[in-house]
């Protein structure tokens, strides 16, 4: 499988000066003439039906060009995916669900009559609360990712018992939003029965897709670009309400339709990170080896759509565990629909585990390092398969000595500066390696310029650069010579951007057009013809096999806090990660991501959440005013660094996805510091001054070790 390695290249990002001067262009920059533009209405009632749409009174307004509901809008084909079901029946699911389109000659007019129409509704009593006691809590067959929701192994119940240490404990977290920079939004157009659309969207081919089934067209008939994407982050990985939406009134209208969702509706349709109640037990030796781990999560989903984080699987693989049991049960609420966010179960499965962890070593009296690398296993827990490479001990080491861990004081609570009190934490990170299928042309031009050509999409990632690396590399010729086509269903089909699979998948069907092409040109004799010459490459074959290996991704993150006792405010000194992700392609574009997800777990720990309101039924932080992202001020001393690991059972390049890893574990990283900084264990993410100061203006003096709310 494995070819000559790439080696390493901090190459600039290749489009770094078009974003910089607005020179790119996104799907909310294409207005083509005659382009008019929507504004979608969210439904105002948790739960119901829409009785009447008092479109007579909007169609007098400045501008308006027609409005669409359920009585007027095109019939689509059945989806797949049913919150694409839209405008199609008087039904309200939950609160924010698009109940009518309306469409004129501006945005600022569109938005006016939207504001405007008035809508009766039939409303029904609604449920919009999770609780670990619901009476209609289910166990669904599969986890996302196709996980079986349950997995046992040994006796759990009677091997904790007999635990000499034993921990039970129980962590929450609210939901959590996407906030990327650019807004969702489509820009769409029919011409002679072909559908044309730019979309903001992190797979242009699944889009295609997905329309030819919704309005009943072949998918040489649809063209999707999505060449500039302003981040994702999960919430454009499958399509999103506006690339229908705008199809929709461009074939009612007649015209081209922009449609750019305002940030205060990406709560309701775009997908989050459902909360979660997490218990974790473990039940371990009294030097702290694990015999019994149980990981039980409790969540949620809509009425629409079943979605189930996988948070418990993890637990599944990252430590010995002769007695586990993992679990995930889900009750459908009148909510909107979770979906894919950042390392989606890992991300929220291991604040738990690692948390667990911490408390774990504090209970057996083991330092927290030297617990992890004591329940090293030798293979993979649950599928008993090897691990193909697995750095987490060398990542746990080298973090440790870089962090300055040795002669870390164990005791919470005893590093104090005035009313400022200091700890540091740690915990483990992983990401399973994904990979799918993908396609992928290089040709050659007679002026020694090669074009490489795949369905990617750079959501800010780096794609465009990293790609031509491989490219280059597998061509044996220069960077500069290489251009990379990307981000156009006309192109050779390619997965989403999701998963951190993009570079494994793509890269590795480049990497196979190129080496053929790179195979021809060195078979033939005399000058290339005018046209050139073009190799084509397919990796249903390579992806589609089953590995006799568990391929995973991990790292290490250590976090030094410092906490206000008069104010109860966290600020992150010091956050360090290490990672032993294969081959690294581009340092430059990999620290961006390792640090971007740090970021976003530090974001996860103390500042991001989502607020059900009971009475209305939706989330109350819809911008980002209310919802907290950490800002420049919340992020200093980042540091991200790797290991060098060859791995030559995963794709020609030998590199792991790295998006992801970064945000598992951080988390947790800082919270267990903050628990040894002030001796206070708090389990409900975020870790915010409203919850953490009574706390600290009750700790009764001298709270010693174990001390929890």
């Amino acid at each position: 499988m494995s070819s000559q390695p790439l080696r390493p290249a901090a190459a600039v990002r290749r489009d770094a000066r078009k974003k910089v001067t607005g020179e790119a262009r996104y799907a909310v920059d294409r207005t083509p003439p005659g382009c008019l533009h929507a504004c979608p209405v969210p439904a105002t009632v948790a739960l119901g039906r829409v009785t009447a749409v008092h479109t007579e009174e909007i169609l007098r307004h400045p501008g308006v060009h027609t409005v669409l509901t359920h009585e007027n809008a095109p019939r689509l084909g059945e989806a797949d995916d049913p919150t694409l079901a839209l405008l199609q029946d008087d039904r309200v699911p939950h609160r924010g669900w698009f109940v009518a389109l309306v469409v004129a000659d501006t945005p600022e007019n569109a938005r006016a009559a939207a504001d405007a129409l008035r809508i009766d509704y039939a409303p029904d009593d609604h449920d919009v609360q999770l609780d670990p006691a619901h009476p209609r809590l289910y166990t669904p067959e599969e986890a996302n990712g196709g996980h079986p929701a349950v997995r046992e192994r040994g006796d759990f119940d009677a091997a904790f018992a007999a635990s000499a240490v034993q921990l039970d404990a129980t962590y929450t977290m609210s939901a959590l939003h996407n906030h990327p920079m650019e807004p969702h939004a489509a820009t769409a157009w029919w011409d002679d029965g072909e559908l044309t659309v730019y979309d903001s969207s992190q797979g242009a081919t699944m889009v295609r897709d997905v329309l030819a089934a919704l309005f009943r067209l072949s998918p040489e008939r649809i063209t999707v670009d999505s060449s500039y994407v302003g981040g994702g982050f999960g919430s454009k990985g499958t399509p999103r309400p506006p690339v229908v939406l705008a199809a929709m009134a461009a074939r009612h209208t007649g015209s081209p339709v922009r449609l750019a969702l305002p940030r205060n509706q990406l709560a309701a349709v775009v997908g989050h990170r459902a909360p979660t109640v997490q218990r974790v037990r473990i039940g371990a030796s009294d030097d702290g080896v694990i015999g019994a781990l149980a990981h039980e999560v409790v969540t949620q989903t809509s009425t629409v759509k079943e979605f189930v984080e996988q948070a418990a699987v993890p637990a599944r693989t990252m430590y010995t565990s002769p007695h586990s049991r993992t679990s995930h049960r889900v009750v459908a609420l009148d909510v909107p629909t979770p979906s894919w966010m950042r390392a989606p179960g890992e991300a929220s499965g291991m604040y738990a585990l690692e948390t667990a962890m911490d408390e774990l070593a504090e209970a057996a009296g083991v330092d927290p390092v030297e617990l992890r690398l004591r329940n090293e296993p030798d293979v993979e827990p649950d599928s008993g398969k090897p691990f193909s490479s697995r750095g987490l001990a060398a990542c746990l080491k080298e973090g440790a000595r870089r962090f300055g861990w040795e002669g870390r004081d164990p005791r919470p609570g005893v590093r104090r500066e005035g009313d400022v009190l200091s700890g540091t934490g740690v915990a483990s990170a992983t990401y399973p390696f994904l990979l799918s299928p993908s396609k992928a042309s290089a040709h050659a031009a007679p002026d020694g310029t090669h074009v490489v050509r795949v369905d990617a999409t750079d959501i800010g990632t780096g794609a465009r650069t990293v790609l031509a690396q491989i490219a280059a590399e597998a061509l044996g010729a220069p960077l500069e010579s290489v251009r990379v086509e990307l981000g156009s269903s006309r192109l050779p089909d390619a997965p989403v951007a999701g998963g951190s699979s993009g570079t494994a998948s793509w890269g590795w069907a480049v990497h196979k057009a190129c080496t053929a092409l790179r195979n021809t040109l060195a078979a033939r004799s005399g000058p290339l013809p005018p046209e050139g010459v073009t190799a084509e490459a397919d990796t249903e074959e390579e992806a589609g096999r089953t590995s006799p290996y568990a391929r995973h991704a991990f790292g290490a993150h250590f976090a030094e806090v410092h906490v206000d006792g008069g104010t109860g405010e966290v600020r992150v000194s010091r956050l360090l990660g290490v990672y032993a992700v294969g081959r690294v392609l581009n340092p430059r574009t990999a620290r961006s991501q390792f640090i971007g997800g740090m970021t976003m777990g530090l974001g996860m720990a103390l500042t991001e959440h989502s607020t059900m309101d009971s009475v209305f039924g939706d989330y109350s932080e819809r911008d980002l005013a209310s919802y907290h992202v950490p800002s420049c001020a919340d992020v200093c001393g980042i540091e991200a660094h790797w290991l060098e690991e060859h791995d030559p059972h995963l794709n020609p390049m030998g590199s792991k996805g790295i998006g992801e890893i970064g945000i598992v574990g951080t988390a947790a990283a800082v919270v267990n510091a903050v628990h040894h900084a002030v001796g206070l264990r708090l389990r409900d993410l975020p870790l915010t001054p409203d919850r953490l100061l009574p706390m600290l203006t009750r700790r009764p003096p001298g709270l010693g070790r174990g001390a929890q709310t």
